[in-house]
């Protein structure tokens, strides 16, 4: 025997001998029998993987033809008008994880209940197998496609803003609360109105239903994210930028907030929430708070001896707390 490139290859007079040693003996089994009985038996044996597959392909066409209501994965049902393109895009997403999954899992337990040692002969050794080669590339593109397409579809759609929304709210995150400001406010003369949450006291954000809302977010100090989590979407409140977004609530009711940004030793204290009211019920909570600017001229010469006046203007109607 001599090597070759690190492998063995054998010399003409081994090959002779192995030959020779292959005839058939007195007394024994016709090997030409034996070969055809060892050809036989690999067919036998992948018939019940055939049907092992069969099965499996059965039984996954079954669970999608009788999946009629789709789980929300631990989502909520959502409150705006978005919330129900997001919601399809996770549950289709999750729906091809858990396939690629159960698949994936499928074959290690088929390898290892088919393919489990049962004797110390060796198994038939296969080096390529272009079919499967194929496979294993094209599906993993194709389900990065399609995972890649719908994202950026329903991203273009999320991220439209509509000219003219009804309310526009500056979302200001700072370390450790938040203050919101009502754009619309404090025209013609009137005070702007604004809410900002205290310590140990979340701020409300009162929104109106089935109006367009923009939300304009700054921070002036560290990165924050600002959450709802039944409105399905989240978006971060960064220093020197402006980001937005645009919804409309269709639900009423009151919703918590949360900061989805690690920004320091109080994080998890930077809690809000959303409180949605019908609209008439939300134009006499503004009307109520926007007061006009007023100045004041204080100081009597006979009540207080002194003479001179001091003017004080009201600059914003500020709501501290939860605003209520």
């Amino acid at each position: 025997m001599t090597r070759s490139f690190g492998r063995t290859r054998p010399l003409p007079a081994d090959v002779e001998e192995a030959t020779a040693s292959d005839a058939p003996r007195v007394g024994s089994t016709n090997r030409v029998s034996r070969v055809a009985s060892d050809l036989d038996r690999p067919a036998a044996r992948f018939r019940p993987r055939r049907g092992l597959r069969l099965a499996m392909s059965l039984a996954l066409l079954m669970v999608a033809a009788t999946a009629c209501d789709v789980p929300n994965f631990g989502f909520p049902d959502g409150v705006t008008d978005q919330s129900l393109r997001i919601l399809n895009l996770w549950q289709g997403s999750t729906i091809a994880a858990l396939a690629v999954g159960v698949f994936t899992w499928g074959l290690i337990f088929y390898a290892i209940i088919v393919f489990r040692k049962k004797s110390d002969e060796l198994p038939r050794q296969v080096r390529y197998n272009l079919p499967v080669e194929v496979l294993y590339t094209v599906v993993p593109l194709v389900i990065v496609a399609g995972l890649f397409y719908y994202t950026a579809r329903d991203e273009v759609d999320v991220d439209k803003l509509p000219a003219n929304p009804d309310v526009t709210v500056n979302v200001i995150g700072f370390r450790w609360n938040w203050q919101f400001r009502y754009l619309d406010t404090g025209r013609n003369g009137t005070t702007p109105v604004e809410v900002t949450g205290q310590p140990g006291q979340p701020a409300v954000l009162v929104l109106p239903q089935g109006r367009t809302i923009r939300f304009v977010e700054t921070s002036p100090d560290v990165i924050h994210s600002f959450w709802v989590p039944d409105f399905l979407f989240k978006r971060d409140v960064i220093p020197g930028r402006i980001n937005q977004f645009q919804v409309t609530i269709n639900k009423t009711g009151t919703f918590v907030g949360r900061c989805a940004e690690l920004c320091g030793v109080d994080h998890d204290r930077m809690n809000f929430y959303v409180k949605v009211i019908p609209g008439d019920e939300y134009d006499r909570y503004i009307a109520e708070r926007e007061r006009p600017a007023t100045v004041t001229a204080a100081g009597a010469a006979g009540a207080t001896g002194a003479t001179g006046a001091t003017t004080q203007t009201s600059a914003a109607t500020t709501t501290r707390g939860s605003g209520q």
